[in-house]
């Protein structure tokens, strides 16, 4: 973070060093502009910059980056440029603008003693809207942005029709790898179910800004979709398009437009947005254990609010509503199996409650045995080499850059979406023989790190465990804070639920 700090000024020199006669002829001697830090200090001058604060904000990181483009927008005033199209140009190509501004031979004018021409009031209207979207734009894009849970994978944590304010800074930002695209929205314009919201070209390579703090096992992650590059128009909120496949097969997918639609594909920013808790870091050997995960050997640290599936037996055939409502139940997770018997969510001192009611005569967790429910539904996707299920999975070893694993035809599954769909390279196999990028070999060296995430709802959480690992470029940021809770059931604010952190 302090190298961010450091190094923002220092990129600024470039455009700052084109100002050199502009610092003439505001009166103060060339050489100025190309001294580092110096030179923001003469700029702030020039521009009448010159409050307490305004130096404060240069020393912060990220809020330095956006306090020194409204400087270059004063500086084209001081000079005379009051165009729209000149106040953008000088804010974000300075490079390029300034030095046509001095070619040009404009005069400079003291901001203190001069009086800008008036503005009607139209373009006052047009410059307050402008600025307002570019600061939400900014806001959105490196610093906080909105998000709300659609699904039950993170309760107790997290609940259907909580409001996060997400943190992009806490991690670094990522500079967008779509650039262009319709303001506020996500992949999809507002008026359309299917029409892109965004130009897939040009597409900016993965680059993400220094943050505050690293990436911690156990934190809350919002991230983008790995399995969500290819979805299908009809089944794009239901089923992924790799499961429609091993269901259907490609071809029928691919081509029954009737029944799947068009099929779309989406760059890594345009992805869904999910949100479950990371259980393990690269270079991490995860193993799942009758439903308790392992890291390294050792029980993994548990989420507070964690909750499984436990069947509950009863006396009577059916459970007064009023006691699932006091221990906040959901009512669409539970559900009947056999007579007097249920599947219910549960946190492990809930269960214990339930154990303690007369009419309940056991409350077990409910757990796949070794080498039950085997699907290819179960990441790798691959019930020949791995016959892993939800509960009891790996060992596995995360992902970490730099390092290097031995290939073949038994593992490749733990590693073709890496190595194809994630850092880009065209793998074949042919004669039991595997080749990357046409050249035959037995090892990969991983490009990224890699993370596992999973919802604290355990038994009711599309994560990791069915689509595999998350790659570091799909981190959006972490859930801070809970500004709203609505009941989707009642349509009321839970107020016990609001104004809360994320933990």
């Amino acid at each position: 973070m302090l190298a961010f700090i450091l190094l923002v000024p220092v990129l600024f020199t470039i455009p700052v060093a084109f100002c050199w006669k502009l610092f003439e002829r505001a009166g103060y001697k060339g050489v100025y502009s190309i001294i580092p830090y110096y030179n923001l200090f003469i700029l702030s001058k020039i521009t009448n910059c010159t409050k307490w604060w305004w130096y404060l904000l240069l020393l912060l990181p990220y809020f330095n980056f956006f306090t020194i483009m409204l400087m270059f927008i004063d500086l084209a005033k001081a000079f005379g440029r009051f165009k729209v199209w000149e106040i953008v140009c000088a804010a974000v190509l300075p490079f390029i603008f300034f030095p046509i501004v001095t070619i040009q031979g404009s005069k400079y004018s003291d901001p203190r003693s001069t009086e800008y021409p008036a503005k009607s009031k139209i373009r006052e209207w047009l410059d307050a809207i402008v600025w307002a979207v570019v600061a939400a734009l900014i806001i959105r894009t490196f610093l906080f942005e909105a998000y709300t849970i659609p699904s039950s994978s993170m309760e107790k944590s997290l609940l259907v029709g909580d409001y996060l304010v997400v943190s992009k800074i806490g991690y670094g930002p990522r500079i967008p790898n779509t650039p262009l695209s319709f303001p506020f929205v996500h992949h999809t314009l507002p008026w359309s179910q299917t029409t892109k919201s965004y130009i897939e070209n040009p597409q900016l390579p993965y680059k993400r800004l220094p943050g505050f703090t690293d990436i911690k096992r156990n934190d809350p992650i919002v991230f983008n979709f790995p399995a969500g590059d290819t979805v299908s128009e009809v089944y794009q909120s239901n089923e992924t398009f790799y499961q429609l496949v091993r269901k259907y097969g490609r071809e029928e997918v691919m081509n029954n437009k009737r029944a799947f639609g068009n099929i779309i594909t989406r760059p890594v920013d345009k992805r869904e947005n999910y949100v479950k808790r990371l259980i393990a870091m690269p270079g991490d050997t995860l193993q799942i254990i009758d439903g308790i995960v392992y890291i390294n050997g050792e029980i993994g640290e548990q989420a507070e609010n964690m909750q499984y599936h436990h069947i509950v037996k009863t006396t009577s055939s059916s459970i007064n509503h009023k006691i699932l409502e006091k221990f906040d139940i959901n009512p669409d997770e539970y559900y009947h199996i056999a007579p007097n018997e249920w599947i219910i969510p549960m946190t492990n001192d809930v269960a214990e409650e339930f154990r303690k009611l007369p009419f309940v005569t056991s409350v077990e967790r409910r757990i796949a045995p070794v080498g039950t429910n085997i699907s290819e539904d179960i990441f790798p996707n691959d019930t020949t080499h791995f016959k892993w299920n939800a509960d009891n999975f790996g060992p596995i070893v995360i992902p970490q850059q730099g390092v290097t694993v031995k290939i073949n035809t038994e593992n490749i599954a733990l590693y073709d979406r890496i190595i194809k769909a994630y850092e880009l390279n065209n793998m074949k196999i042919k004669d039991n023989k595997i080749f990357i990028n046409d050249i035959e070999t037995d090892e990969y060296t991983f490009q990224m790190n890699y993370y596992w995430m999973m919802g604290d709802n355990r038994h009711n959480s599309q994560d990791s465990r069915f689509w595999g690992f998350v790659p570091e470029d799909h981190i959006v940021g972490k859930p801070v804070f809970v500004w709203l809770s609505i009941d989707k059931y009642t349509g009321k604010i839970r107020f016990n639920k609001t104004f809360r952190f994320v933990n």
